[in-house]
């Protein structure tokens, strides 16, 4: 089954992204939608035909959309495609955008996952994120969520945010898990070049955490985790049994999807796509009939490249009888004499025919993978 990637890179942050288009947003997103839709009937045949087994709203707000224009992406992808039974279809929203009215207006969608990026229950660390939400409104948001019906929620967290220490992250990590979510993704900050908080961070305002300390949070994040009873699966993500993101599972799983919007991926098992960033220039270029992308045809190294690369970051690791019937044997044994090493070393494990990382090997992960990539 293929998934289906639908990226809404609108958001009410008033970020760099899409504040150039702010004075006329409704107007912008109303063309958006209309491409969007157009796009997602044009690239149908992308994946064969596959049936959809899940769709993913995201990569952005999609709860800045209004009810019309979210009924008809749906109509769109439900008119045109085949459609698994039971797919797993999810929506980004801002916790301060899950009101009672809003998750009614869900409620007549085919939504049956909801994910929310709360990043903190500290409301200090979320003002100097920039987000609108507080600590109260994020716990609300969930409470809205499960009062309207929604059994199946994630919440995305972050650690090593500037200033922050122990006790707050462990604080953040109890809350959270107090309110019981089905599925946490935890993800380190990263200092992206060009947000405000990367600016910040150039003034002077703040010192990034030491690694000693990121580790640390990190550690933290793993421990509290899986004493609530949750499988860490993959490096950033943890699920209630039964639970893990089938969408995401499909990205490292080496499943063809289709990515509509602007910036959108696509990745039919030969080949990338990716969309055109600017917004109004996919817009355009959608309007005009001329999608803007760029195409790349993946080698055997970069596609086997692209498998150690996902696949390593899951519990599951990489199944070896699969890597062989997959991939020629100089490629094969450039990956099994780099792991014999990792091995020995204690950072990778063979077990039941699978490679994957132990939890010494979970924390310098990033190491570990490179010593098998092949250049």
């Amino acid at each position: 089954m293929a998934g289906l990637y639908i990226h809404i890179p609108f958001c009410r942050q008033r970020c760099n992204y899409c504040a150039f288009y702010s004075s006329t947003l409704y107007n912008i997103q109303q063309k958006y939608v209309d491409v969007l839709c157009k796009e997602i009937v044009l690239r149908k045949e992308y994946t064969g035909n596959q049936p959809i087994g899940t769709i993913y709203l995201g990569g952005g707000t999609p709860s800045t959309l209004t009810a019309e224009q979210l009924e008809s992406i749906f109509g769109t992808i439900y008119s045109h495609y085949p459609i698994a039974p039971n797919p797993e279809v999810t929506i980004e929203c801002n916790p301060d955008d899950l009101t009672p009215e809003f998750l009614t207006t869900l409620r007549r969608m085919p939504v049956n996952r909801i994910s929310m990026g709360i990043q903190s229950f500290n409301d200090a660390q979320l003002k100097r994120l920039g987000r609108r939400h507080d600590a109260a409104k994020a716990r609300q948001a969930v409470a809205n969520a499960r009062a309207a019906g929604y059994d199946n929620i994630n919440i995305d967290l972050m650690f090593a945010l500037p200033g922050s220490n122990r006790a707050e992250w462990q604080e953040t990590l109890d809350t959270a898990i107090a309110l019981h979510p089905d599925h946490i993704s935890a993800y380190n900050l990263m200092y992206e070049e060009g947000t405000p908080l990367h600016r910040a961070l150039e003034r002077g305002d703040f010192q990034e955490l030491s690694e000693e300390e990121n580790l640390e949070q990190f550690s933290m994040l793993i421990e509290s985790m899986k004493s609530a009873g949750y499988r860490h699966y993959e490096i950033s993500n943890f699920a209630l049994p039964g639970r893990e993101s089938r969408h995401n599972s499909s990205y490292w799983n080496d499943t063809p999807y289709i990515g509509c919007g602007a910036a959108a991926h696509s990745y039919n098992g030969n080949s990338r796509e990716w969309n055109i960033a600017d917004i109004k220039a996919y817009i355009e270029g959608m309007e005009s009939g001329c999608r803007n992308y760029e195409i790349e045809n993946l080698t055997e190294e970069e596609s086997y490249n692209d498998t150690i690369l996902t696949r390593l970051r899951t519990a599951d690791g990489i199944p070896l009888l699969w890597m062989k019937e997959k991939f020629n044997d100089k490629l094969n044994n450039y990956m099994l004499h780099a792991a014999e090493k990792e091995i020995a070393l204690g950072n990778l494990k063979d077990e039941n025919g699978h490679l994957s990382l132990t939890e010494k090997g979970i924390f310098i992960s990033d190491a570990v993978i490179r010593e098998l990539i092949y250049i």
